[in-house]
């Protein structure tokens, strides 16, 4: 009697845990679903957010020298915020400095917007005239230098040799 009275003991304790645990599964199943749901709800208006953020126009950048009648228009997305962000201060380099690495990249800029059928002409749409004989001052200088840096970064490719 003692061996069957353990056993039913047992049975019980064991059918205790088991009921328990299957209370427990069912009331995390739905636990479960709510914070799935809810989890990728959240990441769905953030991705929203995000994309609202990015629809922010971009004035394009002018460069331009009136004493000269000078001037160039940049519309390449993303310029604006890198000159505001990622370009050295003005005063960094001379402008001897910047005219020097202009007529470089200039020429090999002019090279490959010439050469269409080996380089992609949406990246170089247009030849630069840059005179080499005229000055045309500091603020021309840095924002055209700046421009091939990020040309450089963005479309991964290298304009100096």
């Amino acid at each position: 009697m003692l061996k069957i009275h353990l056993m039913s003991s047992l049975w019980n304790n064991f059918c205790n845990l088991y009921c328990t645990k299957l209370l427990i599964m069912k009331l995390l199943k739905p636990i479960f679903y709510l914070l799935s749901i809810s989890l990728f709800l959240a990441c769905g208006s953030y991705s929203n957010t995000t994309s609202k953020a990015n629809l922010v126009k971009e004035e394009p950048v002018v460069i331009a020298n009136k004493a000269l009648e000078y001037e160039i228009i940049i519309i390449d997305i993303g310029f604006t915020s890198y000159l505001n962000s990622i370009a050295r201060p003005m005063s960094y380099h001379s402008q001897t400095y910047l005219q020097n690495k202009n007529r470089n990249y200039v020429a090999v800029w002019n090279n490959r917007a010439q050469n269409t059928q080996r380089y992609d002409s949406s990246i170089y749409e247009n030849v630069i005239d840059y005179d080499l004989n005229v000055d045309y001052g500091l603020e021309v200088n840095y924002k055209l230098y700046w421009y091939f840096k990020f040309a450089e970064e963005k479309y991964k490719m290298r304009l100096n040799y």
